[in-house]
């Protein structure tokens, strides 16, 4: 009887505190302000056809604000402005994040890219043509907690079977 209502109450707790966190955590666009502040990062590159191996050690600030529709991210690198705005919008109706690129100097930014969040974890996938053959890239952010981030960078000719060619973490500064 007191094993039973031991597990009784651990599934009550854990009900309980998944609910909580779900009603307090943000939603849609609001998401996007998990990457403001300022982080430490380690990454590890590795020898692939699309990268060469190395290690790094960055710090990143990413400025961050939202206006109406808009989540705006400017990163600064090792105190380097990035040269372009990272604008972020959210089709609620489809669930899709889109981020399109703002350059410093007004070149063409390209195509908008796209997010995909699915929990604690979020994709920015994208394509390149090789020489008439389609290679796929995407970079994979696992938020492991709130201030953590374990990330990697692959590639793959199949989307089935992906390279990874760089590993590492980052940790929110308080």
């Amino acid at each position: 009887m007191n094993k039973l209502f031991r597990m009784s109450l651990f599934i009550a707790l854990f009900f309980t505190s998944t609910f909580a966190m779900a009603a307090s955590a943000p939603a849609g666009l609001d998401k996007i302000a998990a990457y403001a502040g300022t982080w430490k990062g380690e990454t590890e590159k590795f020898n692939t056809s699309y990268s060469t191996a190395g290690h790094e050690t960055d710090t990143i600030h990413n400025d961050c604000w939202r206006s109406g529709d808009f989540y705006v991210v400017h990163q600064t690198v090792n105190g380097k402005p990035a040269p372009v705005l990272s604008v972020y919008t959210y089709d609620s109706k489809a669930g899709v994040y889109r981020v399109s690129s703002v350059p410093v100097n007004g070149d063409d930014p390209g195509p908008a890219g796209q997010l995909i969040i699915k929990g604690n974890v979020w994709i920015f996938p994208w394509e390149y043509n090789n020489k008439g053959k389609t290679v796929y890239f995407r970079v994979v952010n696992v938020f492991t907690t709130p201030k953590t981030i374990e990330y990697r960078r692959e590639y793959s000719t199949d989307k089935i079977h992906w390279t990874v060619m760089a590993r590492g973490h980052e940790l929110r500064n308080p």
